[in-house]
C-alpha cells in the first residue's frame, strides 16, 4: 500500500506564523493569516481538483473561519480500513487539523468493528466516536430508532453555522441511499463502490482459449450474463486449462472463513443476483434482497411461511452454488479467507474471473508492477456487470452498491459534533474529493467522475470510469430501508452461512435457521415497540405452497436451474456503457 506523508510537518503553522511575524494567540485575524498560509502550502497535495486553486483557497478559508470557536478541540472519528479511508486518515485528517486547528483522530478498524461500536453506542447512549463512516445499509436502522440526527434538518437548524455553502449536495451520486422513508437525509456519502464481475481480459482474448472453450461448451468465451456461463468458464479454466505461463490457474475466487465479512458476502445482494427477491428499484418490492417481505414500510417476515424468501428455493440455490464453486474452482486457501484477505488475490495473477468483486480493490489491482498490469500501465483485466442466476427477472436490481456515509448521533456533544461535521464536509468537499478519488477510486461526486483527469486515467482502470459515468450504475443499489436492525440481523447471516460452508448443515437447513432466527429478532422488536416508525408487524404463518402460488417472491423451484450458458463480448458491453453516457 502506498504510504502518504503530510505535505507539511505538524509545527508548520507555528513556523509560518513566526515567519510572518504573527504574534501569540491573542489575534484571531493573525491566526487566520497563518492558517491561510498553511492552507496554500497544501494546495499541491490537493491536486488534481475540479476547482481552481483560488476556488480551493476560498473554500479552505470558509473552513478556517467556521472552525474558529473549535480550535484546540480534540475530535475522534472512525471508518473501515480501505484505501480511501487510509488516505483520509494519513493525509486529510492531519491537513484538516493543521489548517483549522481542530485536532482530528481518524481511526481505521474493520467494518465489523465499526458496526459493533455503533451498536454499543446505540445501546449505551454514550459517545465512543464523534462521527462514524458507516454503510448506508444502516439507513433503515437509523431511521427507525431515531438516534441519528437527520442531516437535512441539522444543516438547516443546529448545524447551519457550520454547514458549508459550497457543499453542493446535488453533485453527490449516492443521496438516494441515505434518504429515509420520511424524505430526510440521515447520512452524507463519503465513498462508494460496487460489486461487479472481474475477469482476465487478456486470457479471454486468446484465440487458442476461445477455440478450446467453444469446442467444449458450444458457445463463445466472453463475459457471462448468467450463472450457467459463469460456472462453465470456472470449470474451463480450472479443469481444462489448469496452467498458464507455468502457473496453476483457477476459474473462480471467493472467501469462506467464519467471519462477519462472510455475512456481507450474502447480504450484499447475492440472493438478489440469484433472483430470490422481487422486481423493483432500488430494492425488490415487496420482497427485497435480504428476503424480507415489507408491507407499507413494515417488515412482515423472512421465512417462506410468512411470505419471505430467505429460505426459498432461489436462496437455497444461491447458497448451494456459492459452496460448490468455492470447493471446486477456487484456490484451496480461499475457504479460510476473509473479505480483506481474499480481495487482493486476483492481482496475484492466477485467477481467471470473479463473479462478485468489489471495486474498492481497484486501486491495488491497477498498481503498476503487479502481474495483472501491463508494462505500459494498462490492466490485463476488466470489470463488467455480474451475471444473474436463473430466478432473476428483468426489473430486479443488478448488483450491490456500498456507500460509506457520515453519521452522527443525537446524544453526541453538540460542539464536538459540529467540529466532526466540519471534518466530514472537508473530506467530501470539492477541495479534496477528486484527489481522494484518484487515491481510493471510490467516487462520490458526479463532477469528479466526469472530470478530464478521470478521462485520462480511464484506460488504466478497466471499465470503472465507464461504469460510473453510465446511468446503468443506478441498477446497483445498497441494502435499502427495509432492514429494521442491521447490526442484529447481519450477525445472523455469517454464522448460519458458515455452518453450511463447513458441512455442518445442508444449505436448506442453514437458510431455514437463518429465516427463523431473523424472524425471531423482528418479533422481539415488534413486541418491544421500540420502533414506532415502520417497525416490524409480522405476518401469521401459512404454508409455503400458499406463498409459492402468489405472484413474485418467494418463487417456487425451477425445473431447470442450469439453462444454456450465455456470454457477450466485453467490447460490445462497454460500448453500451459509453453510448449511454
Amino acid at each position: 500500500m502506498k504510504q502518504h506523508k503530510s505535505a507539511m510537518q505538524p509545527w508548520t503553522a507555528l513556523a509560518v506564523a513566526a515567519a510572518l511575524g504573527v504574534g501569540g494567540l491573542g489575534s484571531a485575524h493573525a491566526a487566520t493569516d497563518a492558517q491561510m498560509a498553511v492552507a496554500e502550502q497544501y494546495l499541491d497535495e490537493f491536486q488534481p481538483s475540479t476547482l481552481t486553486r483560488e476556488e480551493q483557497l476560498e473554500q479552505l478559508e470558509w473552513f478556517i473561519d467556521a472552525a474558529e470557536e473549535f480550535r484546540g478541540m480534540d475530535v475522534s472519528v472512525v471508518s473501515e480500513t480501505i484505501p480511501t479511508h487510509e488516505y483520509e486518515a494519513s493525509v486529510l485528517a492531519p491537513a484538516f487539523s493543521e489548517i483549522t486547528g481542530i485536532n482530528v483522530t481518524h481511526d481505521l478498524i474493520g467494518e465489523g468493528d465499526v458496526i459493533e461500536a455503533l451498536q454499543t453506542e446505540m445501546q449505551s447512549g454514550e459517545s465512543i466516536y464523534d462521527g462514524y463512516v458507516n454503510d448506508a445499509d444502516l439507513i433503515g436502522t437509523h431511521y427507525r430508532y431515531g438516534q441519528v440526527i437527520p442531516l437535512s434538518d441539522y444543516m438547516e437548524g443546529e448545524g447551519a453555522d457550520v454547514t458549508s455553502p459550497y457543499l453542493d449536495l446535488d453533485d453527490f451520486i449516492g443521496l438516494d441511499a441515505v434518504t429515509a422513508p420520511d424524505g430526510k437525509m440521515y447520512q452524507l456519502p463519503d465513498q462508494q463502490f460496487a460489486n461487479l464481475y472481474w475477469f482476465r481480459y487478456d486470457w479471454f482474448q486468446r484465440e487458442d482459449l476461445q477455440a478450446q472453450f467453444e469446442d467444449i461448451y458450444g458457445y463463445e468465451l466472453g463475459v457471462p450474463t448468467n450463472w450457467s456461463a459463469y460456472e462453465d468458464i470456472a470449470e474451463f479454466f480450472t479443469e481444462h486449462v489448469g496452467e498458464l505461463d507455468g502457473r496453476t490457474v483457477y476459474g473462480h475466487m471467493d472467501y469462506g472463513k467464519k467471519d462477519p465479512s462472510l455475512g456481507w458476502r450474502f447480504t450484499d445482494a447475492w440472493l438478489s443476483m440469484a433472483g430470490a427477491g422481487d422486481t423493483g428499484l432500488p430494492n425488490g418490492h415487496p420482497v427485497d434482497e435480504w428476503g424480507i417481505r415489507v408491507e407499507d414500510c413494515h417488515p412482515v417476515g423472512s421465512d417462506v411461511t410468512r411470505g419471505g424468501a430467505v429460505n426459498g428455493p432461489a436462496a437455497v440455490y444461491a447458497l448451494t452454488k456459492y459452496i460448490d464453486w468455492l470447493d471446486a474452482y477456487a484456490p484451496p486457501e480461499a475457504a479460510g479467507m476473509t473479505f480483506s484477505e481474499a480481495g487482493p488475490v486476483p492481482a496475484q495473477g492466477q485467477i481467471a474471473q470473479q463473479i462478485f468483486w468489489y471495486t474498492a480493490f481497484t486501486a491495488p489491482m491497477a498498481a503498476e508492477g503487479t502481474p495483472v498490469v501491463n508494462a505500459d500501465g494498462t490492466p490485463k483485466w476488466r470489470m463488467a456487470p455480474s451475471p444473474h442466476g436463473p430466478y432473476w427477472e428483468e426489473g430486479m436490481k443488478v448488483g450491490y452498491q456500498d456507500i460509506g456515509s457520515w453519521t452522527f448521533f443525537e446524544h453526541a456533544d453538540p460542539d464536538r459534533r459540529k467540529a466532526a461535521w466540519l471534518y466530514a464536509q472537508f473530506v467530501t468537499s470539492k477541495v479534496v474529493s477528486l484527489k481522494k478519488l484518484h487515491e481510493g477510486l471510490t467516487p462520490i461526486r458526479q463532477s469528479d467522475i466526469m472530470s478530464e483527469s478521470m478521462t485520462e486515467r480511464a484506460p488504466k482502470l478497466g471499465g470503472l470510469v465507464e461504469f460510473y459515468r453510465s446511468p446503468d450504475r443506478a441498477l446497483w443499489t445498497d441494502t435499502g430501508t427495509n432492514v429494521p436492525d442491521y447490526p442484529r440481523l447481519a450477525q445472523l447471516w455469517w454464522s448460519n452461512v458458515a455452518a453450511a460452508v463447513t458441512g455442518e448443515v445442508t444449505p436448506q437447513a442453514a437458510m431455514d435457521n437463518l429465516a427463523q432466527e431473523q424472524d425471531r429478532v423482528m418479533e422481539r422488536l415488534e413486541r418491544a415497540g421500540v420502533q414506532d416508525r415502520c417497525g416490524p408487524r409480522m405476518n401469521e404463518e401459512r404454508s409455503a405452497e400458499y406463498w409459492f402460488d402468489q405472484p413474485g417472491a418467494p418463487k417456487p423451484p425451477l425445473d431447470n436451474e442450469k439453462p444454456q450458458g450465455k456470454t457477450v463480448p466485453y467490447n460490445e458491453l462497454v460500448a453500451g456503457w459509453r453510448a449511454s453516457m
